[in-house]
């Protein structure tokens, strides 16, 4: 069968002037001008369903696995490497195709066991829109790969091990000879930081519009892969549950649209972004999981009291089903989270990535659950205890500790890292930016604080305090304050797989609290008393693998 009935589509070239056509170099949706005029419609070659959108892109589903087999734009073919396509996962394998069309809509259905799978096309747009429904785990992870060929996007970015030859971590962490580090790990950005990624040559733009992310597991800030190039070309990905530093268990259902959108070079619409992209026309075509903007409901909160105006706020709603999220406007903390399916979720307030609050939320199709003031009790920020001294901030991130920064795109070898080791001298004025973001029992266990007391504060029992991120092979720190040794505290509840190394200390915020007896102190104030930190655990193998665990925060109550 072919779309024989559609018409050439008509299209008239728009001008913006000035910055704004700066500003959104490539329209990547209705507004976006073909090389040529084209007819949309759809064909079939006898291996793939051929779908020409009508713009300037026509793309290739094949009728034996559903993968996508071809992505040509402007004459280009941009989908390959390996001989490698497209697709779900892996590869579902053999499934179910079917094609319809309906007006200026084409819909490519996919079936798999119980996972489905669609793509659509829309008359006039350079873009794929993509819905996947995994229902339970007979698929082992839920992302999507675009996979492009080489040569056509170059870069040396911390995702890319183009220029990285030599392996130095299970065959995905590599070196350059420079000593720099490269991984299809590292993407420096949580969930919340992108909208889409891609690349771009200056005057083509190939990118991956996430979703909103509502059947994804890790909430606002996790981490996963993003993109990778290598000497055999380049992936972008969707990944929604990737088994790797998960903090919450696999959520199932239809999630998207996402979407795979060409440009003239520049970053997509913003009309395709998360929380701006409308998708009306797709309620009737039929897609499993499907639910329609008027069968889900609205959250808002009037504001925020007992906030850090240091800090940035993020609101999280997290269920069995679902999850989302949005910022806290920063001048009250107002927020709106739209879009969201019924049910009751567990809000969360984040002071940057510390839960501060949380409360229950009912929504209902078609309504807004609005709330009063939320309230973050005093005891439930830990910055508010008041301390002897302090290193770092309790904000659920390593942020301004040593190497911290680095280490969302690098590996802890890397030649740009600081040296892992180091004491720290209360009083100094450089705490923080001298003691290390994580710390391994391999490498860099044993470090040394430094503090006086004065006889008042010797004389008496105090509370140390000790947060954490995640931890890799169940590592958690065990102190020795002076001679007085602490117990061996119980491993908190942590993902099982590596992090600290693949540009993640996103895990489950703990903190260690230990009571140290007045007898722990030196009675010569003169003196320093020396804190020791040692990381222990039976797991874990040797060096940057070794158990360990990253720091957000300590401090000697007063």
């Amino acid at each position: 069968m072919s779309g024989s009935l559609n018409r050439p589509v008509r299209r008239r070239a728009f001008v913006l002037g000035g910055a704004a056509a700066a500003g959104t170099a490539a329209l990547a949706g209705p507004l976006a001008t073909a090389a040529s005029a084209a007819a949309f419609g759809w064909s079939d070659d006898g291996s793939n369903y051929v779908v020409d959108t009508g713009a300037s892109l026509v793309f290739k589903v094949s009728k034996t696995n559903g993968d996508l087999t071809s992505l040509v734009y402007k004459g280009t073919e941009y989908q390959g490497y390996g001989g490698k396509n497209s697709h779900v996962e892996s590869g579902l394998g053999t499934s179910t195709v079917t094609i319809t069309q309906s007006g200026t809509t084409i819909l490519v259905s996919v079936a798999y066991g119980t996972l489905k799978h669609y793509y659509a096309a829309r008359s006039g747009e350079n873009n794929v829109y993509l819905w996947t429904n995994k229902a339970d785990t007979s698929v082992s992870a839920t992302r999507y790969i675009v996979r492009v060929k080489a040569g056509l996007f170059l870069n040396d970015e911390p995702d890319s091990y183009t220029y990285a030859p030599t392996v130095i971590e299970s065959a995905d962490v590599f070196a350059k000879s420079d000593g720099q580090t490269r991984s299809k790990h590292y993407a420096k950005r949580r969930v919340i930081d992108y909208s889409a990624i891609g690349w771009t040559t200056g005057s083509v733009g190939l990118y991956i519009v996430r979703s909103n992310h509502e059947k994804a597991s890790g909430g606002p800030f996790y981490r996963s892969l993003l993109r990778h190039q290598g000497t055999d070309g380049g992936g972008l990905y969707e990944i929604l549950y990737y088994g790797e530093n998960q903090t919450e268990a696999e959520r199932f259902g239809l999630q998207g649209p996402y979407v795979i959108a060409f440009t003239d070079g520049g970053s997509p619409s913003s009309s395709l972004y998360p929380g701006t992209l409308t998708t009306a026309w797709a309620d009737s075509l039929g897609i499993s999981g499907y639910v329609a903007a008027s069968g889900r409901g609205r959250v808002a909160g009037v504001g925020i009291t007992g906030r850090d105006t240091a800090y940035a706020y993020t609101v999280g709603l997290a269920g069995s089903a679902a999850q989302y999220w949005g910022s806290a406007r920063a001048s009250d903390g107002y927020f709106s989270i739209a879009g969201v399916l019924p049910g009751t979720y567990t809000l969360t307030v984040f002071k940057g990535e510390l839960a501060v609050h949380t409360a229950s939320v009912t929504v209902t199709a078609g309504a807004t659950t609005t709330l009063n003031s939320i309230a973050v009790a005093s005891s439930n920020d830990p910055a508010n205890a008041s301390a002897i001294w302090r290193i770092g901030t309790w904000d659920g991130t390593p942020a301004g500790f040593k190497n911290a920064d680095l280490m969302t795109y690098a590996h802890p070898s890397d030649v740009r890292a600081a040296a892992w080791t180091g004491n720290v001298v209360i009083g100094s004025g450089s705490e923080t930016v001298s003691f290390p973001a994580y710390i391994w029992k391999d490498v860099n266990s044993g470090l040394l604080v430094y503090f006086k007391l004065t006889a008042a504060q010797a004389a008496a029992a105090h509370t140390l305090r000790i947060g954490v991120t995640t931890a890799y092979a169940n590592g958690r720190p065990q102190i020795t304050v002076n001679s007085w040794v602490s117990s061996v505290p119980s491993p908190p509840t942590q993902p099982s797989t590596r992090s600290l190394t693949v540009g993640s200390y996103r895990g489950n915020n703990y903190t260690f609290t230990y009571s140290v007896p007045a007898s722990a102190w030196l009675t010569d104030t003169s003196q320093y008393n020396v804190l020791k930190i040692d990381v222990v655990s039976g797991s874990g193998t040797t060096s940057y693998l070794s158990a360990g665990t990253s720091i957000d925060a300590l401090d000697l109550l007063a």
